[in-house]
């Protein structure tokens, strides 16, 4: 074999692999080390040096830790740990257009899961002016029934408001991320089916339960309230099944 056939049968080292593994050292190192935000890393050569690889490596692992928010480079001062906004790393990645179906109904499930969840939250930390705020939020609201879906307008404000009321940074910024989800459960399909015959807790009546103070009534409100939603996710599940 002559050397133009050694050059030809040569493949090209699989760079993405070798990132990887620097991506998943590193992260281990920060952990290994327990560094915290603010805290320096060590510099591109120094770190291509220590774990023997190419500063072309490692500049791409390092930029694969920035976009995940884990790392900052800070002008004059080098690269530091950073706390991850959880809320902005996940916007990064949450671009309805190019999910699947299946995704996006996990994660329509995961609002219901949190919204009947932060009951306790919401009724702690809820001020007369937050009810009164809310109250005038629905003040126009049409009650729903088996055959009158909640308006997205009103899903959209209400709902909000819930979540700005936990006082909850992280909750809050996840709540906007589901915002799109909205666009898909409308035009999906799934708000189609009606699954049951009966009536749901309305906007306006969560309110007036809000006002009661009672964790478990407003858990309870916003279980029945959110039922249509259930009824209809769980029912789709079952259909396809």
């Amino acid at each position: 074999m002559n050397t133009d056939e050694i050059k030809n049968a040569l493949s090209a080292i699989d760079n993405r692999s070798l990132v990887d593994k620097v991506e998943m050292n590193l992260i281990r190192l920060f952990m290994e080390q327990q560094l915290k935000a603010g805290d320096l890393i060590p510099k591109e050569m120094e770190l291509a040096t220590g774990m023997g690889v190419s500063r072309t490596v490692i500049r791409e692992s390092l930029n694969r830790l920035k976009t995940m928010g884990l790392i900052e480079s800070i002008k004059h001062k080098g690269t530091i740990i950073t706390s991850p906004d959880l809320s902005s790393v996940m916007q990064k990645m949450m671009i309805p257009a190019i999910m699947d179906k299946d995704t996006l109904k996990n994660i329509f499930e995961l609002r219901l899961i949190i919204e009947v969840g932060m009951a306790d939250f919401v009724v702690a930390r809820a001020t007369k002016e937050d009810i009164n705020e809310l109250r005038g939020i629905v003040i126009n609201e049409i009650s729903p029934s088996k055959d009158t879906l909640f308006d997205v307008n009103y899903e959209i404000e209400f709902h909000s408001k819930l979540y700005a009321i936990t006082a909850n940074e992280t909750l809050k910024g996840f709540q906007q991320l589901l915002l799109p989800i909205f666009s898909y459960v409308y035009s999906s399909g799934l708000m189609k089916s009606n699954p049951s015959n009966r009536n749901y807790v309305s906007h306006r009546e969560l309110v007036e339960i809000l006002a009661q103070r009672d964790a478990d009534k407003f858990r309870d409100g916003m279980r029945n309230h959110l039922e249509n939603h259930f009824g209809r996710v769980l029912g789709s599940s079952i259909n396809e099944g």
